[in-house]
């Protein structure tokens, strides 16, 4: 009796491919799509756990979303702390 080989989930893929992407080419809006498609991929593979395969991949994809994500706020609070704080000597300076 043969056994059917285990599929890769395509959201998976997807979530992993958005995530590189998103360190690459589209900043913000591929890791959000790397994060939806990687929880959504996840979901599905523990729905169907005998069929499809993928985890990692989509574990990857969520981890490098979600770094993206951290950075661009980290990016944008140091923005406004640095011209806050311009803003700030120069009200002082007068």
């Amino acid at each position: 009796m043969s056994v059917a080989p285990r599929q890769t989930s395509a959201l998976a893929v997807v979530s992993l491919v958005a995530g590189i992407a998103s360190w690459t080419v589209l900043p913000f809006v591929a890791s959000i799509v790397s994060i939806v498609t990687g929880h959504m991929a996840r979901a599905e593979i523990r729905r169907r756990p005998h069929d499809l395969d993928g985890d990692g991949l989509a574990v990857t994809g969520l981890v490098l979303g979600w770094l993206m994500v951290g950075a661009v706020i980290a990016a944008i609070v140091v923005f406004i702390l640095f011209f806050g704080g311009l803003a700030w000597l120069a009200a002082m300076s007068n």
